[in-house]
């Protein structure tokens, strides 16, 4: 077996064509096995309320028609959650012991200036991660865990990983650099780093390919619309503005997060409302967006509300979709040329209303949505557009699982 080095440590080539793609939460893990030959899925699962009494593992082999599995009962820690999974993997054939296993590759939240690709993990890799931590405490403390974990299982496998924040460390220091004492700023790793790159690179490349046109050919503002959102300014296939910044909160109203806000806020709650630190963090990132305007992060319900005349569903609805017009705006600008809009996730590919109202009234920026074609319910990318529209709307599943695997293997086999 030859080896070929990058930046971080040495990937081995290999012959094998499996990925498992773990993403590890604080209580959590999501899992994907995937054959690189045709990219399919061989099984997909998640463990949930890890530590817990009523801790669940299901499991779907996506292979000779296998059903769904679901165990229920105390699961202690990730050791014991990717051992189980190893388990259920193993009863269908695909355990991390198959010589078909070419690497693992785990999401990992936020990877700072030094990681701008995927990478071989060493020990200097864990330990950049780690000192990561301060600026992303809920995140990379389970990704380090996931990761020592599946290194005791296959202690003798590539572990590779891909970073959200990659995609954007392609952002000019204008757009990065937060107007704050330099000093200060660089003490602390404050900046811009953004989030949700997986998918944002996924996304800008499927649509260039739906355009039939090259990604370094094409200017896309790429709507990432979950319960987290974002949204991206891509030019020829690199990041040059993202909405999400030193951590997830900035940037557009979420499902439980503000976006942006004056920083005078907390200044103002910690002095009027003598409230902590901590529950500021929690204001803002948990009891505010959507769920703090109306009681609702589910675009479903607030939809059904408005539509039997709840004015405070009405409301939030508004917000959220004059903060999208701002950033659909603001990107227009910074790209000064666009060739599509297109939304993603799980709001962006299902919620046809928010879909049509973020286009609306955009007519002179070239930008149109065709209602019969916005009504269309599918999984496939597609234009939502009419023809004769200057810029192109889409609507482009993403699929992170997926991109992460194609970086794992692709770096393995470099």
């Amino acid at each position: 077996m030859t080896s070929t080095p990058n930046r971080e440590g040495t990937a081995p080539v290999t012959s094998a064509q499996r990925i498992l793609v773990l993403n590890s939460g604080s209580s959590s893990v999501k899992y994907q096995l995937l054959d690189m030959r045709d990219n399919s899925r061989l099984a997909v699962g998640l463990v949930e309320r890890i530590g817990e009494q009523t801790s669940r593992l299901v499991h779907s082999p996506l292979t000779d028609g296998g059903g769904k599995r679901e165990r229920t009962g105390p699961i202690a820690d990730h050791e014991a959650a990717l051992k189980a999974v190893a388990e259920e993997l193993a009863r269908d054939g695909l355990g991390l012991d198959s010589p078909e296993l070419a690497a693992i590759g785990h999401r990992v939240v936020h990877g700072g200036l030094k990681f701008s690709a995927p990478t071989v993990i060493t020990e200097e890799v864990m330990a950049e991660i780690e000192r990561l931590v301060p600026v992303a405490p809920l995140h990379n403390p389970a990704n380090i865990t996931g990761i020592r974990t599946a290194q005791a299982l296959r202690p003798d496998l590539p572990q590779v990983a891909v970073f959200d924040t990659a995609f954007h460390t392609t952002m000019p220091e204008s757009a990065a650099r937060y107007a704050i004492d330099v000093e200060t700023a660089d003490a602390h790793r404050i900046r811009r780093y953004g989030f949700h790159g997986t998918s944002h690179a996924f996304v800008s490349r499927e649509t260039a390919k739906l355009l039939g046109k090259d990604p370094s050919e094409v200017n896309v503002i790429v709507l990432h619309l979950g319960n987290g959102a974002s949204a991206t300014a891509v030019r020829g296939g690199a990041c040059v503005d993202t909405s999400m910044g030193l951590t997830p909160l900035e940037g557009l109203v979420m499902g439980t997060r503000s976006g942006d806000i004056d920083p005078a806020v907390t200044f103002h709650l910690e002095r009027v409302a003598k409230m902590s630190t901590d529950e500021i963090d929690v204001l803002l990132n948990k009891k505010s967006g959507l769920v703090g305007l109306c009681g609702d992060n589910d675009m479903r319900e607030i939809r059904r509300r408005i539509d039997e005349g709840d004015q405070r569903a009405l409301l939030a609805f508004e917000i959220y979709i004059h903060r999208l017009k701002k950033y659909i705006g603001a990107y227009y600008a910074v790209l000064g040329r666009v060739d599509a809009v297109v939304f993603t996730a799980g709001v962006g590919e299902n919620a046809a209303p928010v879909r049509a109202a973020a286009i609306a009234g955009l007519e002179e920026l070239g930008l149109v949505v065709d209602a019969d074609l916005n009504a269309v319910r599918s999984d496939a990318a597609r234009l939502i557009s009419p023809e004769y529209a200057r810029v192109a709307v889409a609507v482009v599943p993403t699929d992170e699982e997926l991109e992460i695997a194609r970086q794992t293997y692709a770096l393995v086999n470099a």
